[in-house]
């Protein structure tokens, strides 16, 4: 049952994509971020959906005859930079062939965000794609929560199986970066049960998050409550609500939660995190080898740890995000990836700026808020978990992109002259009263 369902919502959004190309993008985004398809048991598990969304958008792309120019500004064109560089490391990579198959796939992603940034560009269509990155996402923290209460946290929350968040840590790092979203959701909505939902779901997406037993994850979401508390109006009541929750969250997680994050401090004594420096001092090592280009997608295998790995045995993949771009892109293209990541939060500052005080741009201010604490906390949990190449941190600075360009839009709009006052005048002083005998306005 749940295979039919699925593929009639795929199928029969096809037309409305083909008119719509922005549905494209929200179904697209449902399907990557939810994987719905991976909750069924039948024919949908496997089956091409995204593929064929993707070519149902490009086709609306191709036909639709709404604007579709790309803002260009600093932070589009450094974006545009590391799409290339990551092309050309391909292509210099140690095994090309090997790297050509995640090459591909980035290359989807980052072809979907372009989409992204070519039709989102409204209020309702911006404030769309963040309900369905909150709902597809926060499905799997709601239900995260409920299990990690039932259970009294005795059990691992996992995320849906055969995806890029099925593991614990993955999952927590895409519910830490999902709410701050949620809060934006909470702040916007007019009516009250929805805002209550909201509240409910912020709530049992942290417990899930603490039910992930995941280090990175609690390290990423303690940086983003601070940076929440720092972003928020009131400071006071938002630090005070997060004091409680975690007051009752210390009071009824068990002895081997706390036992888990108690080896942040003892890290030289727990194997996990030895194989995690060992990973990294091999990052480090081929990026000196390679220094420009590095080994290319997918360069942390067995065959290449034996080369450059301190401990050539103990295997382990990437588990940083930075470190995985040094090894599979060189230092220069950890250097457009970091600048990447700081021109976000610096043009997410800008638009805070810009709209501060300004009421028909509230929405602009207190999402661009939320979206650089979820870029924060991507930042810190990154650190830990090997997902540089991640939908949703792409997503939110095609989201940073859409924001400015309205942010300057709108302050345009305000500040341009009231033409419909100025036709006003000129019609009064063209009567025929108001006119002198030589045919120039009376004084």
């Amino acid at each position: 049952m749940r295979d039919l369902v699925i593929t009639l919502i795929v199928f029969g959004s096809i037309p409305f994509i083909l008119m719509r190309p922005s549905i494209g993008v929200l179904v697209w985004s449902w399907l990557g971020y939810m994987n719905p398809h991976r909750l069924t048991w039948g024919f949908a598990y496997n089956f091409p959906f995204s593929q064929i969304v993707a070519i149902s958008l490009i086709l609306g792309l191709l036909f639709s005859k709404e604007p579709k120019k790309i803002p260009l500004n600093a932070l589009t064109v450094l974006w545009l930079v590391w799409v290339l560089w990551m092309s050309i490391t391909t292509f210099m990579a140690i095994d090309s062939s090997h790297s050509m198959w995640e090459w591909e796939r980035t290359i989807k992603i980052q072809l979907m965000v372009l989409a992204t940034i070519m039709v989102m560009k409204t209020h309702t269509r911006i404030t769309a794609l963040v309900w369905v990155i909150v709902i597809s996402i926060g499905f799997y923290g709601v239900k995260g929560g409920i299990f990690t209460i039932l259970t009294g946290g005795n059990f691992i929350v996992w995320g849906p199986p055969m995806t890029h968040i099925t593991g614990n840590n993955e999952i927590a790092f895409a519910l830490v970066m999902t709410l701050p979203l949620m809060r934006y959701l909470q702040l916007e909505s007019k009516n009250r049960f929805v805002r209550i939902g909201l509240i409910v779901s912020m709530f049992l997406v942290a417990v899930s998050i603490i039910g992930s037993y995941s280090r990175g994850a609690f390290l990423a979401g303690s940086t983003m409550a601070l940076s929440l508390i720092l972003k928020s109006k009131n400071k006071f009541r938002i630090g005070v609500v997060l004091v409680i929750l975690a007051v009752i969250a210390v009071t009824f997680i068990p002895q081997k939660w706390e036992e888990r994050m108690a080896t942040i401090q003892t890290y030289e004594m727990d194997a996990s995190a030895m194989g995690r420096i060992n990973a990294w001092r091999f990052a480090i090592n081929l990026a000196q080898d390679h220094p420009v280009f590095g080994g290319g997608f997918d360069t942390f295998l067995p065959e290449l740890f034996r080369i450059y790995a301190p401990v050539p045995d103990d295997f382990h993949d990437a588990h940083s995000i930075y470190f995985e771009v040094l090894a599979e892109h060189g230092f220069v293209g950890l250097a457009i990836f970091l600048l990447l990541g700081v021109a976000a939060l610096r043009n997410g500052s800008r638009i805070t700026k810009l709209s501060k005080d300004r009421e028909s741009l509230l929405w602009v201010h207190n999402l661009a808020s939320m979206v650089q604490v979820s870029i924060i906390g991507y930042a810190v949990g990154g650190a830990f978990l090997g997902l540089a190449y991640f939908d949703l941190y792409y997503h939110l600075i095609a989201i940073v992109i859409l924001m400015r360009l309205a942010a300057e839009q709108q302050i345009a709009s305000d500040s341009a002259p009231d033409l419909t006052a100025i036709e006003q005048i000129k019609n009064v002083t063209d009567e025929p009263g108001l006119r002198s005998t030589n045919g120039q306005p009376a004084e």
